[in-house]
């Protein structure tokens, strides 16, 4: 344990004899008697960790925690306290402080909790890293798609992904904040709600990351001649568990002596995919005394010999406001689940087989969308 660490207590027998201690331990010590004095210390040195008594003349320790996580909020602060001052130790808990010692301070006392400020630095750390690396990563997606020109609005597709990415980065430190405090607390609740954000946000990345990657498929489709019902079994054989999970009806409606037509069944896939997923969470976000829902569908064809494929639900449904703006980049209804990205590639694999999508909802009446597409797919650049 190296570095700077200002150590604040109005008496100077215990800066001096903690002050040796926490040389003896590796750390350039600076001491002051007030709060006073210790800010003036903290402005010039920017010490990663301050040491601070609860009780002083003047300022005492609790106010001085205060003004150092506001300008300073990446400061750990550990809390002297004698025995009789223990309420206001917990307290400084709520305010961010790292950890509290009891007077007379023991030698394993003093390394423990410095040894969980240097945690909570690294994993500080390493949270700013991981996402700084994210967000090179995103940046480097959206370049590939700019060049390729598949975004028009550049300004609205950055926008996006900075939004997408500020809301996984913000719930990343929102779960390592709880997983603290479970360790500070030995709180089990604590630990397991801290690791469910953490968890999650990491499953959101995952999501980013091959939303991402798919989009940048959808230049090398593959147009084949193929039965059209081939992909909506696929994803229904795919999904039937998921919704069955649900409690969900999934059902498929195929129309007999359909004609084999041309079409990338992949991206074709991807498209029912990511319908019967989005129909398939809204059918979970229901009141769950509305559950008993069914997803549908359907492949038919025109006399022309379109193909048509419609996915309809009777789940929550969406108004007319959220309606126009499902297409839109980034969009979503999903919350902190989704990316927004879904429904801009099926949309944009529709249009790049010359075909067209259509919605039409009702709130609390369900939702469908119909994928239309010609017999011969022509690829738009």
């Amino acid at each position: 344990m190296t570095g700077d660490i200002l150590l604040v207590d109005d008496e100077a027998g215990i800066r001096k004899v903690l002050g040796i201690s926490l040389a003896d331990l590796g750390y350039t010590v600076h001491t002051a008697e007030n709060a006073a004095n210790a800010l003036e210390i903290i402005e010039a040195v920017r010490p990663p960790i301050t040491l601070t008594d609860i009780k002083m003349p003047g300022m005492d320790g609790i106010d001085l925690l205060k003004i150092i996580k506001k300008r300073y909020p990446d400061t750990e602060v550990i809390m002297l306290t004698g025995h009789g001052d223990m309420d206001l130790a917990v307290e400084s808990l709520k305010f961010q402080a790292t950890d509290f010692i009891t007077k007379p301070i023991s030698e394993e006392a003093l390394t423990v909790a410095l040894q969980r400020a240097g945690e909570r630095m690294a994993m500080r750390s390493q949270l700013r890293a991981y996402t700084q690396n994210l967000e090179r990563l995103v940046e480097e997606k959206s370049r590939q798609l700019i060049e390729a020109e598949r975004l028009a609005a550049v300004g609205e597709t950055v926008a996006g992904l900075s939004h997408t990415i500020k809301n996984i980065a913000g719930g990343l430190d929102g779960g390592v904040f709880v997983l603290e405090k479970g360790i500070e607390l030995e709180d089990a609740g604590y630990l397991k709600q801290g690791w469910a954000l953490v968890k999650g946000n990491v499953d959101r990345i995952k999501t980013l990351s091959l939303d991402l990657l798919n989009f940048a498929k959808t230049d090398r489709l593959e147009y084949r001649l193929v039965d059209p019902d081939m992909p909506a079994r696929e994803v229904v054989d795919l999904m039937s568990a998921r919704a069955r999970e649900h409690g969900v009806d999934l059902m498929l409606k195929v129309e007999p002596a359909l004609s084999p037509a041309q079409l990338d069944p992949a991206g074709i896939h991807q498209c029912l995919l990511n319908l019967i997923t989005n129909a398939i969470d809204a059918c979970i976000d229901t009141d769950p005394d509305e559950r008993g829902q069914r997803i549908t569908i359907s492949v038919s064809q025109s006399k022309a010999g379109k193909v048509i494929y419609q996915v309809s639900d009777t789940c929550c449904g969406m108004d007319k406001h959220t309606k126009s703006r499902l297409f839109q980049r980034f969009f979503t209804t999903k919350g902190d689940r989704g990316t927004g990205i879904g429904l801009m590639l099926t949309r944009t694999i529709v249009h790049r087989h010359n075909g067209t999508i259509e919605v039409t909802s009702q709130p609390g009446e369900g939702s469908c969308f119909t994928i239309t597409l010609p017999a011969k797919a022509a690829h738009i650049t």
